[in-house]
């Protein structure tokens, strides 16, 4: 067995990866010796004078250190000395007395047309909306938004039927992250996190529009645009980790304005496919050369 170092964003904070998961579905957080009662290893690693926090969880331990010393000097001698523990028959989280009953999740991660997306897919149902959130202000409804916007290189996060779309900074690259979310959401959704609350987004903005309540007060034409919108681009921008949202049309101008979601708001095709697919749809199906989409930030 062996320990594969890895350096984090943080660099008070290093990883010391498994070949294999090491945590039955939970995530832990130890900041002293005696909150970390259950891990004999986070124990041992509290007689080390640097060690500030240990966290397990999947395939790691993460060890945050005091600025008394650096990473470089020690993490060969703190990597060997867990790889002896192991070895020696050490445990590293006692077996909890009483566990809930867990259904099983799985989670995998999909590409989406845009380089700074991902789109995790679940085999369960997370929620009958559409939902996104910019920050983690803005992610009050969903506490497992609020969750995801803890990693530092979270951007923005898209939730919907059966999938979260994860949108990150330019900062780190998929390969270092993919496996930390994936196992963050399954843990999460398998210790029953709570993904969405209903009943605070009644109110919301962008759900009045996916809701469309005042379809029957809209013009012949706007109502024409959103049946499109509904049967032929959704489910197209659906697979690919995104959402559109009718905004308005103006009959003057010839102008449908709509709002990207998820993985295709700030995506490099996204004009592409406005302009050479949807308008020409909608120019098409509507038999009016004249119309032009816009989008809008969502």
């Amino acid at each position: 067995m062996k320990i594969t170092i890895k350096e984090t964003q943080n660099p008070t904070i290093i990883k010391f990866e498994f070949p294999d998961f090491i945590t039955q579905n939970e995530n832990f957080e130890f900041k002293n010796i005696d909150e970390a009662k259950n891990s004999p290893l986070a124990q041992k690693l509290f007689y080390l004078p640097f060690v500030k926090t240990v966290y397990i969880s999947g395939n790691f331990i993460a060890v945050e250190r005091f600025s008394i010393v650096e990473w470089a000097d020690v993490q060969d001698d703190v990597a060997e000395q867990i790889e002896e523990f192991i070895q020696n028959g050490g445990v590293i989280v006692l077996p909890s007395e009483q566990k809930a009953k867990k259904q099983p999740i799985t989670v995998y991660g999909e590409t989406t047309p845009n380089p700074a997306s991902l789109k995790f897919v679940v085999n369960k149902a997370l929620t009958k909306n559409m939902v996104e959130f910019k920050n983690i202000d803005e992610a009050k409804p969903s506490p497992l938004a609020q969750a995801l916007f803890k990693f530092h290189f979270i951007k923005e996060v898209f939730i919907t039927e059966n999938y979260i779309s994860v949108t990150k900074y330019d900062s780190v690259s998929w390969d270092e992250i993919t496996l930390e979310l994936r196992t963050f959401i399954k843990e999460y959704l398998e210790n029953g996190g709570i993904v969405l609350d209903e009943t605070l987004i009644a109110d919301d903005v962008k759900q009045e529009k996916q809701q469309i309540k005042n379809f029957d007060q809209l013009d012949v034409t706007s109502q024409q645009i959103i049946n499109i919108l509904e049967e032929y681009v959704k489910p197209a921008v659906a697979a690919d980790g995104g959402n559109i949202l009718f905004d308005s049309y103006d009959e003057n101008q010839k102008r449908v304005k709509v709002v990207l979601q998820g993985s295709c708001n700030g995506c490099p095709s996204s004009t592409f496919t406005l302009k050479n697919g949807i308008e020409n749809m909608l120019k098409d199906m509507l038999n009016d050369k004249d119309i032009v989409v816009e989008a809008l930030n969502g």
